[in-house]
């Protein structure tokens, strides 16, 4: 195993790999910003850098001072945690030429997969259904991009090749927007990933999110942990996600994982890695893989029992993983909402001091947060602050212990949106199962 790993991330992700590391008995060293000294995860790590100040592209964002913390703090390997620089595969190309292990897949790997037109022909070639689309980059021909659409059927939804997070889409619904679409998208696709192609897919209308969560070694073996069902979102964005998913029968779970499982022999995957899915009509259409951690990895944890950032650890120090397929087994039913700080009605970002924080407690519940009393909150990350995370026997009882688990949580000197979530697990459609992706937004609206 080993030695000491720099934790390339911060908050409660960070908090969560530095946990993860102390099991294993690894040293960790904290890299953070200048606003971020007081992280929680700082204060317990074994060392700490300070790389930059706020701003992520100077701090988070920038390679060098992530590498250079690793040489001078005599550290083995660095885990990217999530967002930042996880998919970033000329980071991952830079520290293993560097000398260090990326925690994480190859970076030819995560470049494969990172580019959403080459990610789709690989599945496809590996038998995984795929939404149907231009299958490559739109260009300034306008006639053809008239004509590939005419080919899917309105509505069709224009896509960012190297988006993500939600970002970098726009869904067109007559062919006169077709043209304005494109551009828009192509504008925007080029201010966030650097990358202005695009691609144009079917816009399904009522579809769910469905993903697979795979584990994979050096020694060519496997396993999927079964599925997630992340639907209820809004911009893209999920808000609440729960395993295993509502509707998915044992023979479908087993014959979707397969073929996951088998697209990633078929590329050489490593690591921890996440098929996404929409899911209408008893039919799976692949959007995208993320070669990394998820943000509501807990909720296979916590059905499977296998802690997925040990395993994360163990495969890049070049163990094989600890569970076979058949030792695999779903208990019971977990659900994850995601506490941001912001304004629960207009979605506008809270920063500020936390007066108290108060966790609930109780069978079943778990809480993964960096917040304490005092904590400030900046201004300049994602608003995540808390993930809080439900386990049953089965789903309703989850729920139960969900909406108790919300009543009694206490964030106090920021907004968050925990009454949303008061509401939402409450939701008779939610509370029924199988709520599409597009059913917060038209709730919202109703409100």
């Amino acid at each position: 195993m080993f030695d000491k790993v720099v934790i390339a991330n911060r908050g409660e992700i960070a908090l969560r790999i530095l946990r993860a590391c102390r099991e294993l008995g690894i040293k960790t060293v904290a890299v953070h910003s200048t606003v971020d000294r007081d992280l929680k995860h700082v204060r317990l790590a074994d060392e700490s850098v300070c790389i930059g100040p706020p701003q992520p592209a100077l701090s988070y964002l920038n390679i060098p001072a992530v590498i250079s913390a690793a040489e001078v703090t005599d550290a083995v390997a660095i885990h990217p945690g999530y967002g930042f620089l996880s998919e970033n595969a000329d980071f991952a190309e830079r520290v293993e030429q560097s000398g260090f292990v990326f925690i994480g897949p190859r970076s030819e790997t995560i470049r494969l997969m990172g580019d959403k037109i080459s990610a789709i022909r690989s599945m496809s070639a590996a038998g995984i259904p795929c939404v149907p689309g231009s299958g490559k980059p739109l260009t300034d021909d306008m006639g053809e991009n008239v004509r590939i659409a005419r080919e899917i059927g309105y509505p069709i939804i224009i896509k960012a090749a190297g988006g993500g997070g939600g970002r970098g889409m726009r869904v067109v619904h007559v062919e006169a927007a077709l043209k304005n679409a494109i551009q828009l998208t192509k504008s925007e696709a080029l201010a966030a990933f650097q990358n202005d192609t695009v691609y144009m897919e079917k816009f399904l209308e009522h579809p769910r999110h469905i993903e697979f969560q795979v584990l994979a070694d050096h020694h060519g073996n496997c396993v999927h942990l079964g599925e997630r069902d992340c639907s209820m979102q809004r911009r893209h964005q999920k808000i609440i996600e729960e395993s295993p998913a509502p509707g998915i029968d044992a023979e479908t779970r087993a014959r979707m994982g397969k073929r996951c499982v088998d697209a990633c022999l078929a590329i050489g995957y490593r690591g921890a890695g996440t098929f996404e899915f929409l899911y209408e009509n008893g039919e799976f259409y692949f959007i995208e893989m993320n070669t990394r951690l998820q943000v509501e990895h807990p909720v296979t944890e916590m059905v499977t029992g296998v802690d997925i950032v040990k395993e994360q650890l163990a495969v890049a120090a070049g163990a094989k993983l600890s569970v076979t397929q058949a030792e695999v087994v779903l208990r019971g039913h977990a659900v994850e909402c995601r506490i941001n700080a912001e304004d629960p009605k207009t979605f506008r970002p809270s920063p500020g001091r936390v007066k108290t924080f108060h966790t609930p407690g109780g069978p079943g519940v778990r809480i993964d947060s960096h917040l304490y009393d005092g904590y400030l909150v900046p201004s300049h990350y994602d608003s995540l602050v808390a993930k809080l995370i439900t386990h049953a026997p089965e789903r309703t009882t989850a729920l139960i212990r969900m909406a108790n688990a919300l009543n009694e949580m206490v964030v106090d000197g920021i907004d968050t949106n925990i009454p949303l979530h008061r509401d939402l697990v409450q939701d008779a459609a939610f509370l029924a199962g199988g709520t599409d992706i597009h059913y917060l937004e038209r709730k919202l609206k109703l409100d």
